[in-house]
């Protein structure tokens, strides 16, 4: 196993899922207790740079995101989604036995990753400070709700809750009518926020030579990440006094900036951000140069104030025209467009297809197309290993940290540790 006593050079142990050993950051070893989306997020990103990521989950069902739904082929699409190239090793924390594993693991990795209930890491020994004293060089990354020293700090959260208390719903949807923003951007962007701060770490503890670590504890809390995103809506009702009105598909800040349904029973997007987009809107694409003479439109405020007539105007030209018109007349004037596409559609985008996003994963009992994550990295791609079964490298990681087969049979008989479909993988 990879870390701080044998990290060199690790290709992968053979019947596991985990990576290639190739990637920015081959070599290094995340241990993780997650849960759902945030921090499975978190490590899935790391690994997809090429960490190795060990799972250790409860023997008693893992990661409750396993069991959501049965959609991808039996297994669950946010479990899928999050988990894939990683190893899952199945260990009972309540278990002194178990948590003399976990520490053994530890020993030997660079990070610990964790997103359970407020007090769990405390309950268990594994809190930040504890991890300071009995491993100095781990970095050790908690994520959660609220954040430590405030009076929601006690509370369970979860995306649409922490949405709902960050502001989040208030700016989306229609007035009278909040709504949560569709992908769980509580969770995923606090995963990222979480790998870019350990990655920070990695850099600056010297990690590149793999000769010197200081370790560290990092918090990234769901609340502070939501609030960042926020920015634009709190410095706007800070400085002017004004909780500005969800409008749907359109923004407050800028105009016209919206949804419009073409003749063709489509939906066109289309935005302006500046007053040489608007002139080319009003004058090339609609071919309203009254509108692009009236000073009540002359600036990006006026325009806002006056939404309601722009649109209207646009609207009824975007009626009378299909949407492949619009768009091939938008694209030559230089106004920015799109059309509203459902999942369904998303998922045959030609764009997509085109440009080779697509690769096939296994999971248990099965192969299915996931999608590459954003990075390009010229000579790189990442690896997108499988899916692991519950357990299915919990045999094989002991025996990495020299437990022999008779240790792992008595801890297996007891309960401590489970291993995939019954079966001793050492």
């Amino acid at each position: 196993m990879t870390g701080r006593q044998e990290r060199h050079g690790r290709s992968g142990t053979p019947g596991t899922s985990a990576g290639k050993g190739t990637g920015p950051l081959a070599g290094v070893t995340v241990v993780t207790l997650e849960q759902a989306v945030s921090a499975p997020m978190c490590t899935r990103t790391l690994g997809d740079f090429g960490a190795r990521i060990v799972k250790v989950e409860n023997p008693d069902g893992g990661d409750f995101a396993r069991s959501y739904d049965d959609v991808v082929d039996g297994q669950a699409a946010h479990f899928v989604w999050l988990n894939r190239g990683k190893e899952s090793v199945a260990i009972d924390l309540k278990d002194p036995a178990g948590m003399a594993v976990l520490h053994r693991l530890l020993a030997r990795a660079d990070v610990l990753v964790s997103n359970l209930a407020p007090g769990a890491t405390a309950k268990l020994g594994i809190a930040p400070d504890d991890l300071a004293a009995r491993h100095p060089d781990l970095i050790a990354v908690e994520i959660d709700g609220y954040g430590p020293g405030g009076p929601l700090s006690h509370k369970r959260a979860y995306d649409l809750l922490v949405q709902a208390e960050s502001g989040a719903c208030a700016i989306t949807g229609r007035p009278g009518e909040p709504a949560k923003p569709g992908p769980p951007m509580a969770d995923v962007c606090t995963g990222l926020y979480a790998a870019l701060s350990i990655m920070a770490m990695l850099v600056g503890n010297g990690r590149g030579d793999r000769t010197e670590s200081t370790g560290g504890a990092v918090s990234v809390s769901m609340f502070d990440t939501m609030a960042e995103l926020m920015g634009y809506a709190l410095t706007y009702t800070r400085h002017s006094g004004i909780d500005q009105q969800p409008l749907g598909m359109s923004s407050p800040a800028v105009a016209p900036y919206g949804a419009y349904r073409t003749a063709d029973a489509h939906t066109v997007v289309l935005g302006t951000t500046n007053d040489r987009e608007w002139q080319r809107l009003a004058r090339d694409l609609i071919d309203r140069p009254d509108l692009a003479e009236d000073p009540r439109f002359e600036t990006n405020p006026g325009r806002v104030r006056h939404r309601p007539l722009l649109d209207e105007a646009i609207g009824a030209w975007c009626a009378r025209h299909e949407l492949a018109g619009i768009q091939e007349a938008a694209d030559a004037a230089g106004i920015g467009n799109s059309r509203y596409n459902t999942p369904s559609d998303v998922v045959a985008h030609p764009h997509l297809k085109a440009r080779d996003r697509w690769r096939d994963i296994e999971i248990p009992g099965s192969t299915v197309p996931a999608l590459l994550p954003p990075p390009v990295i010229r000579g790189f791609e990442q690896p997108m290993g499988a899916v692991p079964a519950l357990g299915q490298d919990t045999g094989a990681v002991l025996a990495e940290l020299g437990l022999d087969a008779d240790e792992i049979a008595a801890l297996r008989a007891k309960g401590t540790v489970g291993l995939a479909g019954g079966e001793d993988r050492t």
